[in-house]
């Protein structure tokens, strides 16, 4: 036999065999797949077919079962429902002929949040789930990661969870301030990073190449004349109920008062960086304050005895007495818990005064009658010299 017919016959040869070859593998490829589906379940009228995907490992089984938790009994499949996660839920009616049941195990994890190490059990599978489960705030700025963990006699956990905190700034741009979370390392990077470019009217506070501090405030002016919108609050108003039957002191809010928000707009000046002026153009209420209300007592009690007994305890000469009972009749009527304004007590003196020689002004006659004496021999010598000025000009 010559070269070519020798070559023509041994790849006839082999063209023949690798046809064999792929006819076999084919076949049993079909085998193997028509076995498969053999062994599936199959589904009558009024069944549904549940596949169950718990730790990897796939089940299915035939069902008359109306929701998932009915499913999973027949199917054997013990679930901790204090812990483990079942989705659609446990008590899901199943309406379809076909459902995909996943069982989501809890496991241990060890969340590292900077020098913070803090150990969960969770069947979460998200970085933001697993937060929430452990009662931890990240915020979409922070960087999380779940890793197999390195050591778990150290981690106490085969999973690792690890939170990068941004730092937190406050930054003021044209006037609003808001609180900014980043990972830049320098202010330039940040403004690079909000797509913020610096127009030759504006004024940067810091150097663009200052690294980033947390809490430190960055501000971007404009000069010139610009507007600006910030969020204040409104004061809430107090309302006191006098109770008569409450000593005098007893306080209790009976319904807490809560400031109101409302968005203010200035119209501003700023030079080289510097505010010069402000002026109030607009305000808008967002939330109205919620008044408080307070149930303050006004029952005085005052010491035994008459006013004759309060004015010898002052150390007032009984020769006096007419004379003072003739001024605090017309200032108080002898009342001492009398206010005018500004002015309080038997004799009607500055409130702040009175309060401050007697802590206890509006129970204390004694105190005050002390206070008034001093006053009246002070400016008229005495308690008649009082009187007859307080005659000739109805005040003293």
């Amino acid at each position: 036999m010559n070269l070519r017919l020798q070559a023509r016959y041994y790849s006839t040869k082999i063209m023949l065999t690798a046809g064999a070859i792929l006819t076999l593998v084919g076949g049993l490829f079909f085998v193997n797949q028509a076995l498969a589906d053999t062994a599936k379940p199959v589904a009558k009228a009024g069944e549904r077919l549940v596949n169950i995907y718990d730790r990897g490992v796939e089940k299915t089984i035939v069902t008359k079962a109306r929701t998932v938790r009915e499913a999973l009994k027949l199917a054997k499949i013990s679930i901790d429902e204090r812990q483990d996660v079942v989705e659609p839920g446990l008590d899901s009616e199943m309406v379809a002929e076909k459902y995909n049941v996943n069982i989501f195990r809890a496991r241990p994890i060890t969340i590292v949040d900077g020098n913070k190490r803090l150990k969960i059990t969770t069947a979460e599978q998200t970085p933001a789930l697993i937060a929430k489960a452990a009662g931890l705030e990240v915020f979409t700025e922070d960087k999380t990661t779940l890793d197999k963990g390195d050591n778990i006699v150290v981690d106490g956990a085969d999973t690792v969870m690890k939170v990068e905190r941004a730092s937190v700034v406050n930054f003021v741009l044209y006037g609003k301030e808001s609180v900014v979370r980043t990972h830049a390392k320098t202010v330039g990077e940040l403004l690079n990073d909000k797509n913020i470019t610096l127009q030759k009217d504006d004024t940067l506070s810091v150097d663009r190449s200052a690294r980033i501090v947390p809490g430190m405030k960055i501000e971007l002016w404009r000069n010139g004349k610009q507007t600006v919108t910030v969020e204040e609050d409104v004061k809430f108003q107090t309302e006191k109920v006098q109770d008569a039957n409450r000593d005098l002191g007893y306080r209790e809010v009976k319904q807490a008062g809560e400031n109101g928000k409302k968005n203010v707009t200035y119209e501003i000046e700023m030079k080289n960086g510097v505010e010069v002026s402000r002026k109030e153009i607009a305000s808008v209420v967002t939330k109205e304050s919620k008044k408080q209300i307070e149930i303050v007592g006004t029952k005085v009690n005052l010491p035994s005895g008459s006013h004759s007994d309060w004015m010898a305890a002052a150390g007032i000469s009984p020769e006096d007495y007419g004379y003072v009972n003739f001024i605090f009749n017309r200032e108080s009527t002898w009342r001492t818990t009398a206010r005018n304004g500004q002015y309080a007590g038997l004799g009607q003196t500055n409130v702040n005064k009175l309060a401050q020689a007697c802590p206890s002004w509006q129970s204390d006659p004694v105190c005050q009658i002390k206070v008034f004496n001093n006053y009246a021999v002070s400016r008229y010598g005495s308690w008649s010299g009082a009187y007859n000025a307080w005659k000739r000009q109805n005040w003293w």
